[in-house]
Formats: C-alpha cells, structure tokens, sequence
C-alpha cells in the first residue's frame, strides 16, 4: 500500500539500527566496540581451508591485513564445534572481533555481518554479541537465461550480491523453448541453433538482429567456482518432457512429430511442443545430463516438468503404442513415468531430482523434491506426502511483476508485488504438521524473463524485493518491516558498489494530479514505505529544510516539483522532479489509464528502435481497451492519443480467449473513443492507416466541445490481433 505522508513515529529521532540484512536470530549491544583500520590484523586457524576463504573475502571487501602493525585491532576466525549449520557467532569489543562457526558457511556469514557492521562512513564497530542461524537450508533465488542471456559478468555481480544477503542456492534456467543456454559438447547444434532467435516483430516492422548466445563449459565451471567460493551451490535446470523446442529445433528427431514452423521460438506462452518417448531421445537427454553433472556437483539437478501440454503425445502413435506396452491410460501417467525414469538415472549418479509441483500428478517420483510455483498447494500436497519441498509461488514471489504503478517500471507482468509483499510472505503453511513443515526447505525468488531484457533489467527487477526474500528465508516468519527499510537502505549503497542498481519503486515519490480549472491543479505525493516527503516549488533539491507534504498541494500552473523521501534524517533512494503545466494535468500515461480488464494484463515493450531505450505499453493481451476516467473535457477540442504497434506473439496454448476486436472500416482499422464508457456514443475515429513508424506514432481526434468531466473508453477495430494495437498516452488539448 502507499503511504501517503509520515507516521508520528518516522518523524521522531530512530534508535540506533545496525546495518545488518538479514537481521540476526540474536543481538546484544554493550561495551565498546572498534574502529577498523587498514592496518587491522586477521588471524586464521593454521591449515583451515574454510576459514582461509571467508578471511580473504572479508580482506577484499574492507582492504584489511595488508600493513598490520602491533597495537592494531585483530580479526580472528575460530573453529567451534556444536553450532548449527550455517550459523556463527560474532563478537567484539576494543580488541576487534572474534567469529566463530562450526563449518566454512558460517565463517563466510560471519564475515558478511562484520563487513556490514564496516561499511559505515566512519567504520566504528559496533560492541555487539550476535548468535545467528538460518530458519532455512535453502534459500534461493532462480536467473531464467533462456527467455533473455545474461552476461557472465552480471551472473558473477548477481553471486556476489547473493552472497551479501547470505542466499545459498542460485537457480539456474539454463534451457527453454526460447534458448539453449549451455554447451553440450556431445550435442553442437543446441547451441549453433537452439541458443539464438530473432526477436518477434510486429507486421510490416524492420526486422530486429538476432539475440541470443550461451555458457561455454569452460566459463559454467568458471562460475561454479566463483559461487561455491560464496556458500552458493548453483542447481542447473534442464527443462523436460516439455518446454523443448529450443532442443527439437536443432534435433528434429526428439519431437513428437509436429512440425514447427518458421520464428515461432520468438513466442511467449505455453508451447505445445514435447519430446517424444522413444529410447533415442531417453539417449539424448541422459548424455545431456551426464555433461550437466560433470559440470554442476550440486546434489539436486532440475528437470523442470511444468506445463507440459499433452496434445502431442495423444496424437501420436508411438506415444500410444508406449502408453499401453506400460499399461497408462492417461498422457499424465506417462509423463509421470518419464520422470521417475530420468530419477533413476540421477540417483544412480549419486544426485536428486527437483521438478516443479507437476510432477505430482499422474504420481510422483519416489525420491523426488517438489518445487511449488502454482501458489503452495504443491508444496502442501508434497510435504503430506513424505516430499521435501521448496516454495516459490506465483505471484507472490515472482520478480517478473511490476513492483510499482508509474511508467518508469518499464515492462513486465501488470500486477504489482512491492516489496513489502516480499516481506510479508508467509514460509510456512499453517495446515501443515511440525513434521511435514521439516520437509519444507526454504523458500526461493525467481525471475523469469521474457519481459526482462539486458542485464541493467534485470538487477532492476531484482533487487531489492530479493533482499526482502533473503530475510524471509533467513529469519521465518514474522519480522519489523520498518526495521527492514532502515537496514535496507544501506544496503542499496553496498549493491550499486557492486555495480548492481536496484529499483527505487519503493521510494520515489508517486504523484496523482486533478486538473481544477482555472489555471490551478491538485497533486497527491506517496511512497510505498513509511516516510517524510519533503518538497520544493522552486527548483531546489529537496532537503530536512524543505516542506513536508501532509496532504494534496494545490498548485498554481505552471509548476516544478521536486519531492525525495526521508526517514529520519536519512534520505531514500528515487527522487523525483516533475513540470506541471495546463499540458500535463490533462495527461495520463499507459499506467495512468485503466484496463478495462484484468485478463492477462502485461506491460509489453515496443519493437522498435532496433537499439537504445524502448517505449513499453500497459494493457490487456486478451481484451484491449483503455479508460480515461473522469476526463477533464471543458474547453478540450482535440485529443492526441500516442499509440504503438507491438507482435502478437503469445502461445496462448492454456486456454485463454482472446476478445474480438470491433469490425473495421478502413483495411489497417480505427481507433475509437467513447465518452460515458465502453458502450457510450463514439465521438472520435482515426484510421491506423495514418501510422508510419514502428515506434510510437501520436494520433490526432477532433472532438466537439463538452462540458464536465467524463470517462472516455479507448478501443480499437481490427481484422486481426497481430500487430496488438497499444496506447502508450493519452493528451487532451484545450486551444
């Protein structure tokens, strides 16, 4: 929710909060503590490896034990034996600091907290007593880098963040039908062909350059490496018996008899596509997975199972003849002794198959662990039944939703999830036994990307709504999400040394304007956390000094607002600058204008321009339509409509309906606007033939005059939903 001012409380002065994220199990403060200095000594048991690695990480970060002199603070790393798995001990006192752990994860988190407690301008030590332990074993995050590649460079700077937030366990989707992310030696043309595509165009767009490409060997072990030497074990995925095309379209052979037609790998959605059940392809996929092992020595290896559409394999007549030489009836059961056969080759090897919650229908495999993405049923469902289990849910936990209301979000899935909502998730079902909630792992974020491209995206979707989850996995239930903002913040500043960037959804101001007439307007500022919004009228930056907005500013146009965020004396990450004139009051953009359905609502980037920033659009993919409400329309003649044209490339194989589009006039069809609603009087009609560029085009509508404010329906006609007709603003024009 947004919080429209400060509560009493954010106005006062705050305790002392320690910069520490994840929050520790346990803190005391007393004493006196330390200032740390570049001539710090740090003292390692002689001979441990694991001690050895958690110093030098600590020495890289803070630049510590290069001239260390007698007198100077120590560091000593202490191996103690009876603490629980992952957790340390730190304490400090004018000496320096002592962390102690029972294995080499601890030590690493220990000094992960000291590097924290470090960071501050002045590098005063705290006096603390911290006894710290996760809630849970795994703690995860999921990179798809199959729908968009991400660099090698942003895979290590995304560990090394991980790392920050004491995560455990990175994910990775290496393989779906939009790519082929890793080099199978025994199989070249995975990724000669199944690692690119060119990129979906709307009809009549200049065509886009290939995009794609793929982890060498050499550099996954490289990686492997880099994150085993955080505490993070990275679980490659292998997607199967769906979500394969990337693989059939290199091999033919491994489908089940469909041809597949030209481009359609630049789609989203569910493909139909499946491996087929003959003994060749079983070949394949475990000479596949024999080099993904000798690649990844994580115990589990994912081997995705999700939303495979059984179309194909009723249709074929080897999948039938298959299914009754085992005596299945059903496609379901067929698929579910296709992964208890590729579970059996896994544990033979000495590894754990993880799959997502389908693969417990037609019957789960006998030693499997059950990711649960559709909500936590699956998670529920495996647990009663004897069956680790981790929780990722969508939407909950889904990095691939927007995490704020304004155009400056950029694409992704319509519904927001805040970062507050991470915060607040729930790990643990209340209809689940002490004994079954034990099967439940952890807990893990994901980021799937088909609306997420590029690197700098990516961190953007990320972070921090991650650092919400890694307090949740490391604490439980239950948490001071205040407390966590204060400690976030610092954060942020450790991320962007990083060279990561997190999002500033849930602090940038948010504005609301009312056009009064009159040459005067009203504007509402709000933040997603508690917080003083200070604001200038004059140009200024916004400081302590400035005003406090309490409640909606009436402005006299033309007007520049500049308004940041402030907790305490702290000021927030995203603040914002603004002009106000008789243009802009009688604007809204794409997040601004309302669906006119919930169905399938995305935020889809524009096609166009083939490089550089690119326009995003708001709206529903099944049921196009736009609302205006309460429209100023007093003395409005004309209204400009900024509109784009972007590929309808969904497969939409899940049972979605696509609403008809209204009968066009003219062959390119029309936009129309209604006043009084969707099935109100049409008072402006554009041919689309007037649209030239594969970017955004404005279009200009005549109107009569009207007096009074009203909603206005934005819609378009057309033969076809390919190119999807998008509204990107809407300007209404007074003379």
């Amino acid at each position: 929710m947004l919080a429209c001012c400060a509560s009493p409380a954010v106005a006062q002065a705050q305790p002392q909060v320690l910069p520490i994220l994840p929050q520790p199990s346990e803190i005391v403060q007393a004493g006196q503590g330390f200032q740390l200095t570049d001539n710090a000594r740090i003292v390692v048991p002689h001979g441990d490896a694991g001690a050895g690695k958690a110093s030098a990480w600590l020495t890289s970060h803070l630049g510590l034990g290069k001239s260390s002199r007698a007198g100077s603070p120590t560091i000593r790393f202490q191996r103690t034996s009876g603490l629980p798995k992952e957790g340390y001990r730190l304490s400090t006192s004018p000496a320096g600091a002592t962390i102690s752990a029972s294995d080499d994860a601890g030590f690493l988190y220990g000094a992960v907290t000291l590097w924290q407690l470090a960071t501050g301008a002045s590098k005063d030590i705290p006096a603390v007593e911290i006894r710290d332990a996760p809630r849970f074993a795994w703690r995860g995050f999921m990179l798809d880098s199959a729908r968009h590649f991400q660099s090698v460079d942003y895979v290590k700077k995304l560990i090394d963040a991980m790392a920050a937030h004491k995560l455990n366990i990175l994910h990775w989707h290496l393989v779906d039908d939009q790519g082929w992310r890793i080099e199978i030696a025994k199989y070249p043309k995975l990724t000669q062909i199944g690692a690119w595509r060119s990129p979906a165009t709307a009809p009549g767009a200049p065509p886009l350059p290939r995009v794609g490409g793929f982890y060498t060997q050499a550099q996954i072990r490289d990686v492997v490496a880099y994150a085993a030497a955080r505490n993070i074990t990275i679980v490659p995925e292998i997607e199967m018996p769906g979500h394969a095309l990337s693989a059939i379209r290199a091999y033919p052979e491994l489908g089940s008899g469909a041809p597949v037609p030209p481009d359609i790998h630049a789609d989203w959605g569910v493909y139909t596509r499946i491996y087929n059940v003959e003994e060749p392809t079983f070949r394949f996929l475990e000479n596949v997975l024999s080099e993904v092992m000798a690649l990844f020595p994580s115990p589990y290896i994912h081997i995705g199972g999700d939303e495979a559409l059984m179309t194909e394999w009723k249709a074929s007549p080897s999948a039938q003849a298959r299914m009754r030489s085992l005596g299945i009836r059903e496609e379901r059961e067929l698929q579910s002794w296709f992964i208890k056969r590729m579970e059996k080759f896994l544990n033979a090897r000495g590894r754990k198959l993880i799959g997502w919650d389908e693969i417990l229908e037609g019957g789960v495999a006998p030693n499997a662990t059950v990711m649960s993405w559709r909500g936590i049923e699956g998670a529920i469902t495996a647990a009663k039944a004897g069956h680790d289990t981790v929780l990722t849910p969508s939407p909950a936990l889904y990095l691939d939703h927007l995490q704020g209301t304004t155009a400056a979000e950029g694409p992704g899935r319509g519904k927001p999830i805040t970062l507050e909502d991470y915060y607040r998730f729930d790990p643990l079902p209340d209809t689940l036994t002490q004994d079954q909630q034990a099967h439940v792992l952890g807990l893990q974020a994901t980021l799937f990307t088909e609306h997420v491209r590029g690197d700098d995206r990516a961190a953007y979707m990320t972070f921090p709504r991650l650092s919400a989850l890694a307090e949740v996995a490391w604490r439980g239930e239950g948490g001071d999400f205040d407390g966590f903002v204060d400690r976030l913040v610092p954060q942020i500043d450790r991320l962007k040394a990083m060279g990561i960037n997190p999002a500033e959804s849930a602090f940038a101001p948010a504005t609301s304007v009312t056009a009064l007439g009159g040459g005067r307007a009203t504007v509402t500022l709000a933040t997603q956390v508690k917080a003083d919004i200070r604001y200038t009228l004059d140009g200024s930056a916004p400081g302590l000094q400035s005003a406090r907005y309490a409640g909606p500013i009436d402005l006299a146009l033309p007007t520049r607002l500049r308004a940041a965020a402030f907790r305490g004396s702290t000021p927030l990450p995203g603040a914002i600058e603004k002009v106000f004139d008789a243009a802009s009051v009688r604007r809204r953009d794409d997040r601004e204008l309302t669906p006119c359905s919930s169905k399938l609502v995305l935020a889809l980037e524009d096609d166009a321009p083939a490089s550089g920033p690119r326009a995003s659009f708001r709206t529903s993919v099944l049921e196009p339509c736009w609302l205006y409400e309460a429209a100023p329309l007093d003395d409005v003649s004309r209204i400009d409509v900024d509109v784009g044209q972007v590929p309808f490339n969904f497969q939409l194989n899940n049972g979605h309906v696509i609403a008809p589009l209204g009968t066009p006039r003219t062959a390119a069809g029309e936009l129309e606007i209604r006043v009084g609603g969707c099935q109100g009087e049409v008072i402006a009609s554009v041919s689309l033939d007037q649209v030239k560029s594969p970017a955004v085009t404005q279009l200009s509508a005549p109107i009569s005059a009207r007096k009074g404010a009203h909603d206005l329906c934005l819609t378009f006609t057309g033969r076809s939903n390919n190119p999807l007709w998008t509204i990107a603003a809407v300007q209404l024009v007074t003379p």
